[in-house]
C-alpha cells in the first residue's frame, strides 16, 4: 500500500510531533484454523477497540500466535471473519493491511544501518527525501536512541534492537501494530524496563497493539484487556484485575496467578451455598454468584493472600515449609490430605511462621470462587 498525500494529511500531529494513526477498531467473528486433524483456533471471537493495548495469553499450543499471524494475513482462517473498523479484511493480503508488526528475534536488516533500517517501511510506501529523515528522527526519539541511527544492528544490544524493531514498525504510523512475543528473547531486567517503555509509546501514538505472550505477569502488566486461550478456545476476555479477581473458568483461576484449590460438598443455606470442606473440617458460607459448580460437589478456589494462619498448638495444620520476601512470608501448609499455600504480612517485630509448627487455618470466603469437580 502506498501513503498518498492525501492519506498523510490524515495524520494529525500529537503534542510530541507524532502523527495519529489511523484507527485500527479489530472485530474477530468466530475464528477458527484447522492443521488437518488439528484444532488450533476454535471459534474465537474478541471485539477490540481502536487504540486498545491487547495482550493474547496463552501457553504453548493454546493458539495465541496462530490467532495474531490471522490477523497478521499471513494465515489463512479455517472459517470466521477478521474485520478492521466494521471491513471484513480476511482476503486482504498481508502487505496491504498496512499493520506494523514486530517479533522476537527482531528481524533487523544486518546490513543496513539503524536509520536505514527504520527508513524501509516508509520507502516501501513511497516517501523520500527530508519526509523519511523527519520521520526516522522522530521515531529514534521515541524509543529513546536520538543519536544511534548511523550505526549498524550489531553495534546494539538485544533491548536496544528490539526498540529498534519497534520504532521500525510505528514510523509509518500503522492503525495496528502486532507484537510476537517481542520480549521473549531478554532478560528479566531488560524485560521488565522495555514493558514500561512499550507501554509510554503506545500512550504517545494511539495505535492499537495487540500483544502475544506466553507470560501472565507480562500480559497483567502492560495490557488494557487480556484474552486468556487454553487448547485454541477463549477462555475469558476482561481487565487484568477481573481476571485475578473474577476467573470465569478453573483454567483462567490457576493459569492466573497462585491459587489454590479444595474439593467441597455443596449444600443449600437459605440464599446461600454452604460448601463443606472435610479436610478443614469447615463449612463456609457462599453467596451463591460465586458458585459454578452445578452439582453436589466442586473445587473452592482461594488465592494464597486469602488464606489465614494463626498459630494453635491443638490444630492438625502443620508447615510445611516457608520463604521470607521482605513484606510477605509464602508458607506452604498441609492440612488433612492437602496442601495449600499461603501468604502473610511479615510484620516487623512478631515472629515468622516455623517448619513443624501447628497453625489453624481460616479462609476468607468472600474472594473465593467454586468452579465443578474433576472427572
Amino acid at each position: 500500500m502506498t501513503i498518498t498525500a492525501d492519506m498523510t494529511n490524515e495524520l494529525s500531529p500529537t503534542r510530541a510531533g507524532h502523527a495519529k494513526p489511523r484507527r485500527g477498531a479489530v472485530s474477530i467473528d468466530v475464528l477458527s484454523k484447522s492443521f488437518g486433524s488439528v484444532k488450533a483456533v476454535d471459534g474465537v471471537s474478541l471485539s477490540i477497540e481502536a487504540g486498545e493495548f491487547v495482550a493474547l495469553l496463552g501457553a504453548s499450543g493454546s493458539g495465541k500466535s496462530t490467532l495474531l499471524m490471522m490477523i497478521a494475513g499471513f494465515e489463512t482462517p479455517s472459517s470466521g471473519d477478521i474485520k478492521l473498523d466494521g471491513a471484513r479484511i480476511n482476503d486482504l493480503p498481508s502487505h496491504r493491511r498496512g499493520f506494523g508488526m514486530v517479533f522476537q528475534n527482531y528481524a533487523l536488516f544486518p546490513h543496513m544501518t539503524i536509520a536505514e533500517n527504520i527508513a524501509y517501511p516508509l520507502r516501501r510506501r513511497g516517501l523520500g527525501g527530508s519526509d523519511v529523515e523527519r520521520e526516522v528522527a522522530n521515531a529514534l526519539k521515541l524509543v529513546a536512541l536520538d543519536g544511534y541511527g548511523a550505526r549498524l544492528p550489531s553495534q546494539l544490544s538485544g533491548g536496544q534492537q528490539q526498540r529498534v524493531a519497534l520504532a521500525r514498525a510505528l514510523v509509518f504510523r500503522p492503525p495496528l501494530l502486532l507484537m510476537d512475543e517481542p520480549l521473549g528473547a531478554l532478560d528479566r531486567k531488560l524485560r521488565q524496563q522495555l514493558q514500561m517503555e512499550i507501554k509510554l509509546i503506545h500512550k504517545e501514538v494511539g495505535s492499537t497493539i495487540i500483544f502475544v505472550t506466553h507470560d501472565q505477569e507480562e500480559a497483567l502488566s502492560m495490557a488494557d484487556r487480556v484474552a486468556v486461550l487454553d487448547r485454541g478456545r477463549l477462555q475469558q476476555f476482561g481487565l487484568p484485575r477481573n481476571l485475578y479477581e473474577e476467573p470465569a473458568t478453573a483454567f483462567v483461576a490457576d493459569f492466573i496467578g497462585e491459587m489454590n484449590f479444595l474439593p467441597v460438598e455443596l449444600g443449600r443455606f437459605g440464599d446461600a451455598v454452604a460448601a463443606n470442606s472435610a479436610d478443614l473440617g469447615q463449612q463456609m458460607i457462599l453467596q451463591r454468584e460465586r458458585v459454578f459448580s452445578h452439582s453436589d460437589r466442586g473445587r473452592l478456589a482461594v488465592r494464597p493472600e486469602y488464606i489465614r494462619l494463626e498459630a494453635h498448638d491443638d490444630s492438625n495444620a502443620t508447615v510445611l515449609e516457608s520463604a521470607y520476601t521482605g513484606t510477605n512470608q509464602t508458607v506452604l501448609v498441609r492440612i488433612g490430605g492437602l496442601r495449600l499455600t499461603a501468604r502473610t504480612p511479615a510484620v516487623p517485630g512478631l515472629p515468622l511462621f516455623q517448619s513443624g509448627q501447628h497453625v489453624r487455618v481460616s479462609i476468607d470466603t468472600a474472594h473465593t470462587r467454586v468452579f465443578a469437580a474433576e472427572p
